[in-house]
Formats: structure tokens, sequence, C-alpha cells
């Protein structure tokens, strides 16, 4: 019997993709990078450096810097590197939105009897943060994010750690996201059900349960 939906937090309920692009395109602006491309290229920085966190290879401040050095091609300190990033930051956050299904769609799971669970890999204080300024806090009764566990997602582990804190077995736990290989393959390989929300339809061959909005989610 299903007792909790795990959500997935960036890109599947929260706009994280439109919030990253926005801000760097106004950060960056405003230290005379502008183009077409200035969002792609921060994504392609990015992504390299965030995994190396997600595999603890570095800290969730150092993959910060890392990502701040590379794009901007400059070597500078830490304290430097810093600051320069508190200006993405800022724009990022203020950009923070929760798409428009996610908050019926949260209720209507809570109103089924069921326990609303997120899992992210963000880091702790900053995903809670995300869930406060977007009204999602109130609706989710665990966030479960993988800085506190000692393996992230897609690693099976990450998936049933999750399951113990929410005192459910894996049979009894729906995972949903946007991504294949975290929120669905993992999910699976560890016992669970999973289901892809892809809102651009982009996995037609995924050859799993799939929905393009979280409206169409059913259990």
């Amino acid at each position: 019997m299903l007792r909790a939906i795990i959500f997935d937090l960036d890109d599947t309920l929260v706009d994280q993709e439109g919030a990253a692009r926005s801000a760097v395109i106004g950060w960056a602006a405003e230290h005379g990078i502008t183009g077409g491309d200035v969002a792609d290229r921060w994504d392609a920085v990015s992504g390299p450096h965030y995994q190396r966190y997600q595999r603890r290879e570095i800290g969730f401040q150092e993959q910060r810097r890392a990502r701040t050095r590379e794009f901007f091609a400059i070597e500078v300190d830490d304290a430097e590197a810093d600051a320069l990033f508190a200006g993405y930051l800022r724009r990022y956050e203020t950009q923070w939105a929760a798409f428009d299904d996610a908050i019926p769609t949260l209720r209507r799971v809570r109103d089924a009897g069921l326990r609303t669970v997120v899992l992210t890999n963000g880091e702790d204080a900053h995903q809670r943060l995300k869930l406060d300024m977007t009204g999602l806090a109130a609706e989710v009764d665990l966030l479960v994010s993988t800085s506190t566990l000692p393996v992230s997602k897609p690693d099976p582990r990450a998936y049933l750690l999750t399951c113990e804190r929410v005192d459910v077995a894996p049979n009894e736990a729906l995972m949903v996201g946007n991504s294949l290989a975290h929120d669905v393959l993992g999910p699976i390989e560890a016992g669970m059900d999973a289901v892809l929300l892809d809102r651009h339809d982009s996995h037609r061959d995924g050859g799993v349960r799939r929905i393009a909005s979280l409206n169409d989610l059913s259990w």
C-alpha cells in the first residue's frame, strides 16, 4: 500500500533552470559579458563542478568558486570568488518560483492521506531556503537533502535511507522527478515505483511511466 510520495525539488517542484538562466544573464551583463549563449555557457561550466560536489570530491562552497573562476576565466582567491558569486546568488534566489502544478499536487497527495517528501541532491540549508521562499515548505512533510546523507542520487542507498527517515518500506513509496537517472532508474533499482515528469516531452523512448505535468500524477 502506498504511504508516501517522494518528489525531486529542482525542475520538478521549482523552476530551477528558469531561475538560473535569468540570473546568469543579468549577472554576466553586469560584468560586461553578453550574448545569446551566456546561459548555455554557464550550464556547461556548472554541470561538471556540481557533479563533483555530488560525488563528495569538493565542498558546496568550493563548487561555487570553481564555477565562477571558470566562467569568468579568472584566477582569484576564495574571498573574491565568493563576492563575485554573491551577485549571481542574489539574482538567482529572487527568481525562485514553484511551478503552477506543484502546490496543488502536494495538497492533493496530502488529502489522499499520503506523506509528502522531497529528496534533493542540493545542500540542505540552501534547499530549505528554497522551500520557504517558494511557499512549498508548508506543503512538505519532510525534506531530505543528500548533503545530510553519505551518498547522493542516483545511488540506491539515497532512496533507501530516505524511506527509513519517512518510516516506509521502498514498495510503499513512489518517486516523482524530472531526471530519468536520478528520479526513476535509481529508485527502481532500490525497489521503489517511480514516475518521470517530462515537461518538455524529451523522453519518449524512456520505457518508463511518464507524465507531462504534476496535474497528471496518479497512484
